[in-house]
């Protein structure tokens, strides 16, 4: 099992709740200079507080299992505006907000987000007719998902 894997496990054993959950754990850079950074979130959000509780339980483990032997870089964070969407628990907490998506196919646009189900989300897509903007509420296959962000608005 490499690394990434066992810090993943760790983290997973100090969450909170059920309420928290690990979106990814990111593992760059070289042997001797290896930053992992630890994703975050929760169902209700995650505070500064959650995340450096689990950044002391999850660095304790690491060295208490002396799993790694070199210097690293250990960061808990929650996934911001440049971390796409993983995880279906993510779309349902994003719902009522605007997404950017990228499909498998090439095929870019936005919408807002409706509704969510184990397969798929439910967006009203805009689109531009004669100049006007139109929604159209569009069912999209998670599997079809590229790339899904949420977009920040500043109304």
């Amino acid at each position: 099992m490499d690394i990434a894997n066992r810090v993943t496990q760790i983290a997973q054993s100090h969450l909170k709740d059920d309420s928290h959950f690990i979106v990814d754990v990111i593992s760059k850079g070289v042997t001797g200079k290896t930053k992992f950074l630890i994703l975050l979130d929760g169902d209700e959000g995650i505070t500064i507080d959650d995340c450096a509780e689990l950044s002391r339980k999850v660095a304790a483990d690491i060295e208490l299992d002396d799993l790694i032997e070199y210097a690293y870089v250990l960061e808990v964070s929650s996934p911001g505006l440049d971390h796409p969407i993983k995880l279906n628990r993510q779309y349902a907490k994003n719902i009522g907000r605007k997404l950017s998506l990228k499909m498998i196919t090439g095929e870019e646009f936005k919408g807002e987000l409706v509704d969510v189900n184990d397969a798929s989300i439910e967006v009203l897509k805009e689109k531009k007719v004669q100049k006007k903007k139109e929604v159209e509420k569009v069912n999209v296959l998670l599997n079809e998902i590229e790339k899904a962000k949420v977009l920040v608005s500043f109304k």
